[in-house]
């Protein structure tokens, strides 16, 4: 059965969200020292990215309305096969980012939808 494409949103706004939380009260250097924060950031760009793919699959035309969504996918692509290479200061500036603009645009899109 396939997913509604509002369901993958949803599963966006609830990761970043979950970042955002993940993040309050650090700072690069402490984010990067904290093996469970830095890891739970981790996985949740993991499932940003997955879902944005998979959403793409869905409806082409909605997923092209995030910016850089070629971007966000190739950054978990990164993170899932590239893991060896990760640099902590870089999820850390992604977060603090682009992850705000991301938030932004698919409450729109959501809204757009209606939830």
């Amino acid at each position: 059965m396939r997913r509604d494409a509002r369901a993958y949103l949803w599963d966006i706004q609830q990761a970043a969200d979950a970042i955002m939380r993940f993040l309050d009260g650090f700072d690069p250097t402490t984010f990067a020292e904290n093996e469970l924060v830095y890891s739970a950031v981790e996985r949740k760009f993991e499932i940003i990215g997955e879902a944005l793919g998979q959403l793409a699959k869905v409806d082409p035309d909605l997923a092209l309305r995030v910016p850089d969504m070629r971007d966000i996918i190739a950054f978990r692509n990164v993170l899932i096969h590239g893991y060896a290479g990760i640099e902590h200061r870089r999820v850390w500036d992604i977060a603090q980012s682009a992850l705000p603009g991301l938030r932004t645009v698919v409450a729109e899109l959501l809204g757009d939808l209606g939830r």
